[in-house]
């Protein structure tokens, strides 16, 4: 099998002592590996061992076909880049300074930039949107703004492959997908190979080609996305036990309200979640119907919900869902219509309304 990143057997840790065994990754050039795990099972160590900034207790790495351990620092500098959470030593250092030091492996001894090495530094910082803080002081700005710069120095080193710990930690929304979709512009545009950890699964699920899942002492998943996010998976992986995250949908739910459910929601047609969230901060437990089961209020219901009422997609409705639907109302106190109107093929919950209505409970959202 043709590969541009390989490791066979690897075996990391520290102090001689394994810590997680038998890591054996496969990538082709252009592709993106994220490593989710719980906290410290090992992801930076992994990171760490792969980038040579730790002794590999066992196995082997290549790059490009060339074993990892007998490349020089100067040539694996100009093959790799590096981007940790650690802090960077840089009194005195402008922004534009960190980021030009990302052009060393190429200017020799003196580390004396020529006027491409410029270009180089300008490119990178327009590419991330540092350009206007380039003149500030790097101790003095904000992690957020720290990230992005690290990220252009990374760039300017002009890598074949760029490894990252946490990268999106300290970024605020736009900038999480603004970075994430940079890294992919360069894996599309340079073929950029990319391996980082992440916390956010949800960006993960979306923005990798591979998911390496680390657990501790060994490596407990590895493959595609839709290999990987299986039902249930991930509470295993993580050992959730209050609340809930969708494999499917990347929905992560707190947990249900307790007690017994005096309120029936009729939603459909991504109608209900906001109200479904509001009885959970409430904790009002509820029941909620008739949805079918590709509808968006489903995954939110399903994690929230006493119980849902639920009808299979593309099919009619069956009577005994629709009594079962009634009765549910009968044992609430409440009903809350989340809908104005009801499509020309949603008999089903147009039936449930006026039942609804007529027993005085139904109140709009």
């Amino acid at each position: 099998m043709d590969y541009y990143f390989k490791t066979e057997q690897m075996s990391v840790g520290y102090n001689k002592e394994a810590l997680i065994k038998d890591i054996n990754i496969v990538l082709n050039k252009g592709e993106i590996l994220t490593l989710i795990g719980p906290n410290g099972a090992g992801k930076s160590t992994v990171l760490k061992s792969i980038s040579k900034q730790l002794k590999l207790i066992h196995g082997l790495v290549y790059m490009d076909k060339d074993e990892l351990s007998l490349m020089s620092d100067t040539m694996l500098s100009q093959k790799m880049a590096v981007v940790f959470t650690e802090k960077l030593r840089s009194e005195l250092m402008t922004c534009e300074d960190v980021v030009a030091t990302g052009r060393y492996p190429y200017t020799g001894y003196l580390g004396i930039l020529s006027a491409e090495d410029h270009l180089h530094v300008k490119k990178a910082m327009d590419l991330v949107h540092v350009t206007a803080i380039k003149d500030h002081d790097f101790t003095k700005i904000s992690d957020g703004q720290r990230q992005r710069v690290m990220l252009a120095r990374a760039i300017c080193q002009n890598p074949e492959i760029i490894i990252l710990d946490e990268p999106t930690s300290f970024l605020d929304v736009k900038h999480k997908l603004e970075f994430l979709s940079l890294l992919q512009k360069l894996r599309n545009d340079k073929g950029l190979t990319v391996i980082m950890s992440l916390h956010e699964l949800e960006l993960a699920q979306k923005v990798s080609d591979k998911i390496l899942c680390v657990n501790g002492e060994y490596v407990d998943c590895y493959g595609k996305p839709e290999e990987v996010f299986k039902p249930g998976y991930i509470k295993s992986l993580f050992g959730i036990e209050s609340g809930s995250f969708d494999e499917e949908f990347g929905n992560m739910e707190l947990m249900p309200p307790d007690g017994k459910a005096d309120i029936f929601v009729l939603a459909g047609g991504c109608s209900g979640r906001n109200i479904y969230r509001r009885l959970q901060r409430e904790q009002k437990a509820f029941v909620t119907g008739i949805l079918y089961d590709n509808d968006l209020d489903y995954p939110v219901a399903k994690a929230l919900a006493s119980k849902v009422i639920m009808a299979k997609a593309f099919e009619p409705v069956e009577d005994k869902v629709i009594d079962q639907a009634k009765k549910m109302i009968d044992s609430c106190c409440q009903v809350i219509c989340c809908r104005e109107v009801f499509g020309s093929m949603e008999t089903a919950n147009k039936e449930i309304y006026e039942y609804a209505k007529k027993s005085g409970k139904l109140c709009q959202k």
